[in-house]
């Protein structure tokens, strides 16, 4: 159990970097500035072109992971991250987490049944 749980641990580390590989290349992107900056390149997802005079900034939030691009009328979308990547670092980390915690139970009940086998 060990060692599925550092497995799911690092798969979900792995995960969480390479949303912030594309997190980081859209902010790169957007901080390039320049001709054809306007709007920021990240922002320019299928539909753009309606919204275009209304994006106004952008923002990176980490927990979900994901940039944001700030609208003044109808309102914020996300971009750059793969959709794959919040599901998959959540439930990665939480299997991490229970193999974590049943590993720590069993080793808690075993010290007790060796103490209670002693007579200490």
């Amino acid at each position: 159990m060990r060692t599925a749980g550092f497995a799911s641990a690092a798969i979900a580390v792995g995960v969480y970097a390479w949303g912030l590989l594309h997190v980081t290349g859209a902010v790169v992107s957007a901080e390039d500035g320049g001709t054809n900056s306007i709007p920021i390149p990240p922002c320019r997802t299928p539909g753009w072109e309606s919204r275009a005079e209304g994006i106004t900034g952008y923002r990176v939030e980490y927990v979900p992971l994901r940039f944001v691009c700030e609208t003044d009328d109808v309102g914020d979308y996300t971009t750059s991250v793969p959709g794959y990547v919040n599901p998959v670092f959540f439930l990665l980390g939480l299997g991490a987490a229970v193999c974590f915690t049943v590993v720590a139970l069993d080793s808690d009940s075993s010290s007790r049944r060796r103490q209670a086998g002693t007579g200490t």
